[in-house]
């Protein structure tokens, strides 16, 4: 596992088996196994164990909070708790959570290429689903948020849904047989692609492809998914 830490305190972990190609006790192993990229997102909570009740008493299903920590080289010792949301595998769907028991700088730091980048936060997570509609019914009944804004992408190869100040953006194929539609019937869904912002978007965007159109008002740049073995990872001017 390796962590790239941004300015606001946001990451992204890259994990993968120890033996390459073996399996792994973690849900994720058939996403590792098949190189999938994306495979699922989290969120920080300042107190989980009232997010953990205000979802049950929304009527979802939440599993947790688990207490979880290790040992780092240096002696220090982590800790954090989870929660799982929903029924699917954690963070396919609906995020898990976090809560740090340590200070967090000890478990996640600005990474130095980051910042190089000009990459200062991971602006939202694209979440591959197969019904729309009862996707955002899922995240308005957990989060009480309003109806989304729609869009329809075509050289993504997708309709989207955006629920404007969160960073959940939800990704329906559009028809045919395109990589949208393939990756959710052999993977199912899950997150499908990551966005980062930065300060100077011109910075941050600078290694990457301008998109054909911006994304909900917003200019969109993407890393070349071939050099990222099929992984989707973009820019989006912050807000």
């Amino acid at each position: 596992m390796a962590v790239l830490g941004l300015e606001d305190g946001s990451y992204v972990e890259l994990v993968a088996p120890l033996k390459a190609g073996g399996a792994t006790e973690s849900g994720w192993s058939k996403l590792m196994l098949a190189n999938a990229g994306a495979c699922a997102w989290a969120v920080g909570s300042a107190d989980i164990q009232k997010d953990v009740d205000a979802l049950k008493a929304a009527g979802l299903p939440v599993d947790g909070p688990f207490p979880g920590g290790r040992k780092k080289p240096d002696g220090r010792v982590l800790e954090w708790r989870t929660a799982a949301l929903g029924t699917e595998q954690a963070g396919a769907m609906l995020p898990f959570m976090i809560q740090d028991g340590t200070p967090r700088e000890w478990r996640v730091r600005p990474s130095a290429s980051a910042g190089r980048m000009g990459l200062s936060a991971v602006a939202a997570v694209v979440l591959g689903v197969k019904d729309m509609d009862a996707a955002i019914a899922l995240f308005r009944k957990a989060y009480g948020w309003p109806a989304p804004a729609r869009e329809e992408h075509p050289e993504f190869g997708a309709k989207l849904a955006h629920f404007r100040g969160t960073p959940v953006i939800l990704a329906g194929a559009l028809p045919g047989d395109g990589w949208l539609a393939k990756r959710l019937q052999e993977l199912g869904e899950c997150p499908v692609a990551f966005l980062f912002s930065g300060r100077d978007f011109d910075q941050a965007s600078a290694k990457a492809k301008p998109a054909s159109s911006p994304w909900f008002g917003l200019k969109l740049a993407w890393f070349d998914a071939e050099k990222l073995q099929g992984g989707r990872v973009g820019v989006i001017a912050a807000r």
